[in-house]
């Protein structure tokens, strides 16, 4: 909801939000409307009544929809659907160099197993560079002269107790002291509140500042009766997002948040931009670019829109109580409760069974770490199921423990850890050096003094091929 604390903004903002749903048609969710003081208080009891910055009284709410899903899961479900398909899909690999014809046309590239060192060259009759905000360092792989097409733009977020937002609903404030929009939702049994985009440099592990950390504090708590404390974050993160602007032409200011889809005389394709809520749209561009062009045979249309990806086919809403009905918990009598239930449905679709088939044979239905649904059996699911080859893999990128609890997260740490070095068999100095890297990284989800980027980054160090866009990707 948007709060309205002057009554010139309850027209501004139901017009402007009547618009939204007019250009949604028939796929918006439900048609936004207006509450009144008495039935926002209702349905967000934690909603000042008045704002703190100015004394104005609150007018009223305008109440939009929107959707919001975990992006760790969506990815991780895209590589495991296109590897079913048959695609041939690797992670923690390196790009080294591209490789070119007689012509001077990318045919594939030499890449690095950063797990093995194994190098090894790839060909494809289409190379598509697709690697977010590092495209440039690919396409500058290529050639060094190329200009470069992406501004990075960060987001920082913190996770917050889920009693600072109700369960159905979210707040978001479009103009904060300096034209930022603030947003506060609830998220996996938490609440995320974080910033719009900010100007960034391009790192590999980026970092919100304390300073960032706090903005957003303040911010929220203006709004807010709930005492907003700094102890409350319970995880922090900075994301980038790469807005590109079109190569084939010379106006910078065309970047935008629109992807952009464009073939290099090295007959290399290049989609970047975009968002989430586009993946689709961009990976037919791309597609349908190569096919263009001729490198790619065109064969049957496309069939993206209505792709169900791995995981969809047996889903419904109410798989969770399947779930819990016919899961037998083997360390105690009695049922899953209902909470691992809905986690293990919204996660794994009709998967979930998967899960806890390995949580009853192997004995493996206790929690990762109390407070959160996560079962052990999903460590030992994802390594055989999901390309999970490091800790760092599941609790950032098949997991959202890092990103939802950092205490929670350090803790359950060393299990993850010995549940992965049994089906690894790594020897008690390897996951020694397991826990030391992962714990290295989990401490980039708290804050720094001074977070600066590593201009020029490369995509070359071989990140895990399903984390989202660096890191912090998409609340």
């Amino acid at each position: 909801m948007t709060p309205c604390y002057c009554w010139w903004e309850v027209p501004y903002y139901w017009l402007g939000l009547k618009a939204y749903d007019l250009v949604a048609g028939t796929q918006g969710l439900t048609m936004s409307r207006f509450n009144g003081r008495k039935e926002s208080h209702r349905q967000f009891p934690t909603l000042a009544q008045t704002r703190s910055e100015d004394g104005s009284s609150l007018k009223g709410t305008i109440v939009y929809y929107d959707g919001q899903f975990d992006d760790s899961r969506l990815c991780v479900a895209l590589a495991c659907t296109a590897a079913l398909a048959g695609a041939a899909v690797t992670n923690h690999t390196e790009a080294l160099k591209l490789l070119k014809d007689n012509n001077g046309l990318v045919i594939g590239a030499e890449v690095k197993d950063n797990l093995s060192g194994k190098k090894s060259h790839v060909y494809a009759k289409q190379v598509i560079n697709a690697t977010g905000p590092f495209a440039d360092s690919l396409r500058q792989m290529s050639d060094p002269s190329k200009p470069s097409i992406i501004m990075p733009s960060a987001g920082v977020h913190v996770t917050l107790p889920d009693y600072y937002s109700p369960e159905h609903l979210g707040m978001i404030v479009p103009k904060t002291k300096d034209g930022r929009v603030v947003f506060m939702l609830p998220w996996l049994d938490a609440t995320i509140a974080g910033t719009t985009d900010s100007s960034s440099e391009i790192t590999m592990q980026p970092q919100p500042t304390e300073k960032e950390i706090q903005f957003i504090l303040d911010a929220i708590s203006e709004y807010l009766t709930v005492k907003v404390r700094r102890s409350d974050v319970m995880s922090a993160w900075s994301g980038i997002r790469p807005l590109a602007s079109d190569p084939s032409t010379q106006d910078t200011a065309s970047a935008s948040r629109d992807h952009v889809a464009s073939m290099d005389t090295d007959g290399m394709i290049t989609i970047a931009g975009g968002k989430w809520t586009t993946y689709r749209r961009m990976a037919e561009d791309a597609v349908d670019l190569a096919c263009v062009n001729g490198r790619v045979p065109a064969g049957q249309p496309c069939q993206t829109s209505h792709l169900a990806l791995l995981g969809a086919h047996g889903y419904d809403p109410a798989l969770f109580t399947e779930v819990a009905q016919n899961y037998t918990v083997p360390h105690r009598p009695g049922a899953i409760d209902t909470r691992v239930a809905k986690h293990l449905a919204a996660s794994y679709g009709d998967r979930a069974h998967d899960v806890t088939r390995i949580a009853e044979q192997r004995k493996l239905g206790r929690r990762l770490v109390r407070g959160h649904p996560v079962l052990e059996a999903e460590v030992v699911y994802a390594m055989h199921h999901e390309y999970c080859e490091t800790p760092e893999d599941f609790i950032a990128r098949r997991s959202r423990l890092a990103f939802l609890d950092h205490r929670a997260c350090e803790e359950a740490l060393p299990r993850v850890v010995e549940l992965m070095g049994e089906e690894k068999g790594w020897w008690y100095p390897k996951r020694q050096r397991e826990l030391k890297r992962a714990k290295a990284f989990l401490s980039t989800f708290t804050s720094q003094p001074d977070a600066p980027g590593i201009k020029n980054a490369s995509p070359k160090e071989g990140t895990d091929l399903v984390s989202s866009q660096n890191k912090g990707g998409g609340a």
